[in-house]
């Protein structure tokens, strides 16, 4: 646990993937920190102080030191606190957890695509980006988790293909990520999900659905 003399705080907002990375890595340590709601779209003073390059959370502070962009937050943890380690020591397997990190966040990119366009050729183009990058890790994942039989940064990483995702084709009526179309990466989704350090540091569904219902709603509106 984090000592009496450390403070930890993270700045974020509920519906984002990325500070709920930066929560389940926290979670797994057993440090204490204080979370700090920001409002989207109307970030705190504090934050843009603390990240004047991005300007974006999630911002994560020890000891008044702030660290932004949340693969990196996750590097620090583990390397700040030893127990639980969620990256491997040996510089190679390290080296491929930070590849497969990356490539998730590029797959997130495409995502990200899909569900602000009202263009059907774009989005369709989007979803085969992401259908095909699902493959390679449909092929790559060889144990219960990618981190083999515990959770490991690849996995956090990847929360968003966990949680997120299927929240997120639910509200938009599109079929991406079935346990049909990829059975092992299905699989792994919901032992990552039921991990019960992850479940209770997910946000509610019904919350997220919301929100991306919304997202929804205002991006059609645009048409």
């Amino acid at each position: 646990m984090a000592s009496n003399n450390e403070d930890v705080k993270l700045f974020g907002i509920v519906e984002s993937p990325f500070v709920s990375r930066v929560e389940i890595a926290l979670k797994l340590k057993g440090v204490e920190y204080k979370y700090e709601v920001e409002k989207r779209g109307n970030l705190s003073d504090a934050v843009i102080q603390y990240n004047p390059v991005y300007k974006k959370i999630p911002v994560f502070v020890h000891n008044e030191k702030p660290i932004s962009e949340s693969l990196v937050i996750l590097e620090y943890i583990d390397e700040t606190w030893k127990q639980n380690p969620i990256l491997p020591s040996d510089p190679y397997k390290k080296a491929q957890t930070r590849f497969w990190s990356k490539f998730i966040d590029e797959s997130v990119d495409a995502l990200r695509k899909v569900i602000s366009t009202i263009d059907e050729k774009v989005r369709e183009k989007g979803i085969e980006e992401i259908e095909e990058a699902f493959q390679i890790l449909e092929n790559e994942l060889k144990d219960k988790f990618f981190g083999g039989d515990e959770i490991g940064i690849v996995d956090i990483s990847a929360v968003i293909i966990a949680y997120w995702l299927p929240i997120i084709q639910e509200a938009f009526g599109f079929k991406l990520f079935t346990s049909h179309k990829f059975p092992k990466l299905y699989n792994w989704s919901q032992d990552f999900n039921n991990h019960s350090l992850v479940k209770e540091t997910l946000p509610p569904r019904e919350t997220l659905l919301a929100f991306y219902k919304g997202v929804y709603e205002s991006v059609n509106a645009s048409k």
